[in-house]
């Protein structure tokens, strides 16, 4: 296993924790820290605030409420969103929706760059080796449900994206070892051996995994995969409170590295 990433200094474990605490985020994201641990998801990334770092399909913001204020001043934030020109009007919703929030984010958010992440291989990120991290929370499925070349893709554009000596940090919901790609499709539960292959095929190397994300009260075997648990809760007020107490999805959270050359 290739070596993990320096230790946060005190400094900069004290601005990752202002970064999370920060009072401009939305009440209803802190309501989910309890399940998204991240404080320590980002300091077990070593993510600091000197750093370039491009988020991959950061979806409504969650993680750039905290990210971007923490990278304001020393720091750079891309947001590899959706394709505004796509044929998915779920895409053009999303990718508005942000832009939206972004503009009025009353300053938090003025040095947000946006970019593109899609399937076209031609299409870079942004300029090659200019990221110190790339992370991407729970966008695995999404990818092997275009298929598992798109999802290929995705991981070479990562890595392209990413300085030599870099690192990705990666959260997806877990599967069952013995899970099949069809179901992994279908219930947005994804192993951690696939997601290894495909980082592997980029160039990427495991660097290390933490368990900060784990619940082992998750089954992973409902009637509506992953989107049956909370925030979704697919099946409406069937029994809710039975999957409130079992809170969100068991996540794998994995830490590659881009070897420097």
């Amino acid at each position: 296993m290739a070596p993990p990433p320096p230790e946060l200094t005190f400094e900069q474990r004290d601005a990752l924790r202002q970064a999370v605490g920060n009072p401009t985020r939305q009440i209803s994201n802190v309501m989910r820290d309890a399940h998204r641990n991240p404080e320590a998801t980002l300091g077990f990334f070593s993510v600091m605030p000197d750093h370039t770092v491009v988020e991959i399909w950061p979806g409504e913001g969650w993680y750039t409420e905290i990210l971007a204020p923490m990278l304001h001043d020393e720091g750079r934030y891309i947001a590899a969103h959706f394709d505004p020109d796509s044929s998915v009007e779920f895409f053009q919703k999303s990718r508005a929706e942000f832009e939206k929030k972004m503009q009025q984010g009353r300053g938090k958010f003025d040095k947000v760059e946006l970019a593109v992440l899609d399937y076209d291989p031609e299409n870079p990120i942004a300029e090659a080796g200019i990221a110190d991290r790339v992370l991407t929370f729970r966008n695995v499925h999404n990818w092997l449900a275009a298929g598992k070349e798109e999802a290929q893709i995705v991981f070479n554009k990562m890595y392209e994206v990413l300085k030599p000596g870099g690192y990705l940090g990666l959260v997806e919901h877990s599967a069952r070892p013995d899970t099949s790609l069809e179901d992994m499709i279908k219930t947005g539960y994804v192993s951690e051996a696939l997601v290894i292959e495909l980082a592997t095929a980029a160039g990427f190397e495991l660097a290390s995994r933490s368990p900060v994300n784990q619940n082992p009260q998750d089954t992973k075997d409902y009637p509506e995969g992953v989107w049956t648990l909370p925030p979704t809760f697919r099946l409406g007020y069937e029994d809710r409170a039975h999957y409130m107490a079992i809170g969100e999805s068991d996540r794998m959270t994995l830490l590659f590295v881009k070897r420097a050359e």
